[in-house]
């Protein structure tokens, strides 16, 4: 959006926002109900100025409620602004009497809820695309308490994925001369490796072997939905730390042969369940072959944060008492120091996270772990279990320094990807299905024992 054409608009609302100030009473309560009298003015077919000072005074009001306040305003939007009932009613009656297209179509528009169509108004004030993804934050925060607004979060997500398509996002390489504004984002929202400070940020993107993009949309300039970290180093890596070195020494550009993906981080909770990912990953995989025609591999380096938890939560799994005093002394914060104890471990954990990966399922049929559902979702194939791939503290806890590598290879991202969807088959490399072998020869032999 052009600066002139948000002046504009912000013009338009402020001459609209005279006038409400005008015909309104000063000392308006800032409290649901009047945000409810607003909407239902907005939904009335104001004309421009007006309706478009309707929205933002919505908006600004929004922003002075409490949480009580919020639910409320939400719950009054899940109950209040559904269909129009004897509308959809003579909608339903007449497609049932003469089904054609015609009558379908009138009875799709029927069932559409008010509230869908008082968010697109609200999506005309200046600024209001930014707040009702900050909205819909709020909403996720209360959500799972009240079962009643499950269909008002759905008819959120219905617009947002609408305006966030990808035809809408803008593939953008961020690097030392990006604006600071957006910097700082990228600083703030890094969700997998933390960024320290400015130094920190600058190794991640300035050097020749490093590389950085994010998508952005129109409505929201400086505001990254998605982010990806690139390392170029001339094998796959198994672990982070050599990464993200101070000292380390950048690759030169014409011996690198693997671009890796070690950080995706979302940036905008309100776009929560839109998936931006897999077309980001995508998109940057051709624009580097586009400038790198000579690299080989294309693959991530990822953590497993749910690694120790499933351990700690699988009663069922069939453990000898030596396997579960073994893993007891993972709680050792010295354990990684005392080599013959980290090989008895890695010995138990490597084929354990094969069948964490390959075989363990939610009671719903689904992987486990999220970042594996993503990747194998969008085509890859399960190359490696990284032993101590990554030794910070909270690496430890949650995955006892486990990462791994999915391989993002072009001739097989289709097929993997057809694969995993219809019949739930994994793409794994040689290596972690003979640990998982190994794993299952090992249950045997205590079976028989």
């Amino acid at each position: 959006m052009s600066n002139d054409f948000f002046g504009l608009l912000t013009s338009i609302s402020e001459r609209g926002r005279t006038l409400l100030r005008r015909s309104g009473p000063p000392d308006a309560r800032q409290d649901a109900s009047d945000l409810i009298e607003l909407c239902d003015a907005l939904l009335s077919g104001a004309g421009e100025a007006s309706g478009t000072a309707i929205a933002r005074e919505v908006l600004d009001r929004y922003h002075d409620l409490d949480e009580a306040g919020r639910i409320a305003f939400f719950r009054t939007l899940a109950h209040g602004y559904g269909p129009d009932q004897d509308k959809l009613q003579r909608a339903i009656e007449a497609w049932r009497a003469r089904p054609t297209g015609d009558g379908a179509s009138d009875l799709h528009f029927a069932s559409e809820p008010r509230r869908q169509e008082l968010f697109r108004r609200l999506n005309r004030a200046p600024g209001g695309t930014r707040e009702l993804v900050a909205l819909r934050a709020d909403l996720l925060d209360v959500k799972d308490d009240h079962d009643d607004l499950n269909a008002l979060d759905r008819d959120v997500v219905h617009l947002l994925s609408s305006w966030f398509n990808r035809g809408f996002l803008v593939l953008r390489k961020i690097d030392w001369s990006t604006p600071a504004i957006v910097l700082e984002k990228i600083i703030r929202y890094e969700a997998v490796h933390e960024i320290r400070d400015w130094d920190d940020l600058r190794r991640r993107i300035d050097p020749v072997d490093r590389r950085c993009y994010g998508f952005f949309h129109p409505a929201l300039v400086d505001e990254p939905l998605i982010f990806v970290e690139v390392a170029l180093t001339e094998q796959i890596p198994g672990a982070i730390a050599p990464l993200l070195a101070e000292d380390r020494q950048p690759v030169p550009i014409e011996r690198a042969r693997t671009a890796v993906f070690y950080s995706i981080s979302n940036c905008q909770r309100g776009l929560g369940g839109i998936t931006f990912g897999n077309f980001l990953i995508k998109q940057v995989v051709e624009e580097l072959r586009r400038e790198l025609p000579k690299l080989d591999n294309f693959v991530t380096l990822s953590p497993v944060p749910g690694f120790m938890q499933w351990l700690k939560d699988a009663d069922d799994l069939p453990l000898s008492e030596d396997d579960r005093l073994l893993l007891d002394k993972l709680d050792r914060p010295d354990w990684i120091d005392d080599p013959q104890l980290a090989a008895q471990l890695r010995s138990l954990l490597e084929p354990l996270a094969a069948y964490y990966f390959l075989k363990a399922r939610t009671s719903k049929g689904r992987l486990i772990d999220s970042v594996a559902r993503f990747h194998l979702g969008n085509g890859a194939r399960l190359e490696r279990i990284d032993w101590l791939g990554d030794i910070s503290p909270k690496a430890l806890r949650e995955s006892a320094g486990i990462m791994v590598n999915y391989l993002y290879r072009l001739d097989d991202i289709e097929k993997n990807h057809e694969a995993y969807a219809n019949k739930g088959d994994i793409a794994a490399s040689s290596a972690v299905k003979k640990l998982l072998k190994n794993e299952g020869r090992r249950l045997l032999d205590m079976r028989l024992s």
